[in-house]
């Protein structure tokens, strides 16, 4: 049994980039032809990233210099989820501390608040976001004010940030410097928080939105916890092995190798007494085994794999990770 494509059931997109549009310096194959059906489709196209240090117009050139359909308004950065979060939480024309972009600064006044930048001013609250030019005065001066109470709210929490000489700290490994001295956590606009999803959905207009991401604890959370629809797909990060044993809550409702499946019937999942069927497979689970009969690198059989240990531990995952055994395919 097939059912409708499964971009029929929506009526739009929220892509993240890095793993799902391009990889590197290149776009993944078929990404640019998948993204540019979904304007022909008359469904909408937003990106969400939790970059907080480039504009949405430097990402959407950045994309269209890939041959990917990119508009300033389509993409959607944690700048601008941290100050509209941060907005719901203050009284208009508030002094806030930025730690962060020239496009924080402006993402932030853009919400009637007012910059300051020290914590002599007394801000009424901190937004701290990532810059490479941020040093260890800045992180000192959100300290102090945090410290004093100031409301803190962080674009994001990526500890890590991928550069071409290696891996770099990112915003979180600066935001736990803060924690450190202070002992208090901030509030997250970014993946995996819901607000950035949220923010990217309500200005693009979507009721039914999508998420399509590569990574199962920042896109597919994130996306889980904003109540969408979550799709995994299989040119990032994550793969079927990381899917199958995730925590509950990042748990995705589909699994896709590339945007292009967006456009192809998605396989039902049924269950037959005990055990779970996709297409010619059929997955069953005893204790931590998960039995598979179907090939490995059939795509259905890890949609059964998953509906089978996804229901065996529906509340919480066991200590021990799934085992995989595959039988003949029937």
């Amino acid at each position: 049994m097939m059912t409708e494509r499964l971009i029929d059931g929506y009526d739009g997109v929220l892509a993240d980039l890095d793993g799902v549009v391009y990889t590197g310096p290149r776009a993944i194959d078929g990404a640019s032809e998948a993204l540019k059906q979904l304007a022909v489709e008359g469904k909408s196209l937003a990106y969400v990233t939790n970059n907080a240090s480039r504009s949405s117009e430097q990402v959407a050139a950045h994309l269209r210099e890939l041959g990917v359909p990119a508009r300033a308004e389509q993409v959607f950065g944690s700048a601008l989820a941290g100050a509209e979060l941060l907005a719901g939480l203050v009284a208009a024309g508030s002094a806030i501390l930025v730690i962060g972009s020239v496009s924080l600064v402006d993402a932030v006044r853009a919400q009637g608040l007012n910059v300051v930048g020290t914590a002599h001013a007394q801000p009424d609250a901190v937004i701290q976001g990532f810059s490479p030019d941020l040093g260890w005065k800045d992180l000192a001066e959100a300290a102090y004010a945090v410290g004093a109470g100031a409301v803190w709210v962080a674009t994001n929490t990526d500890m890590s940030l991928p550069q071409e000489r290696g891996i770099a700290p990112g915003n979180g490994a600066l935001v736990a410097a803060i924690t450190a001295a202070t002992g208090r956590s901030p509030l997250v606009a970014g993946k995996p928080g819901a607000a950035l999803f949220e923010t990217a959905a309500r200005h693009s207009g979507l009721e039914r939105a999508i998420v399509v991401g590569d990574r199962l604890d920042t896109d597919i959370l994130g996306g889980n916890r904003a109540g969408m629809a979550t799709a995994l797909v299989l040119t990032g990060i994550d793969s079927v092995r990381t899917a199958l044993a995730a925590r509950v809550d990042e748990r995705p409702d589909y699994l896709i190798g590339s945007l292009g499946e967006l456009y192809e019937k998605y396989p039902a999942v049924t269950l037959d007494g005990v055990s779970y069927s996709c297409g010619r497979t059929v997955a069953s689970v005893t204790d931590s085994m998960v039995t598979i009969s179907g090939r490995e690198d059939d795509l259905d059989s890890w949609r059964a794999a998953c509906a089978a240990w996804w229901a065996a531990y529906p509340e919480a995952i066991p200590a021990a990770a799934p085992q995989v055994a595959f039988a003949t395919a029937r």
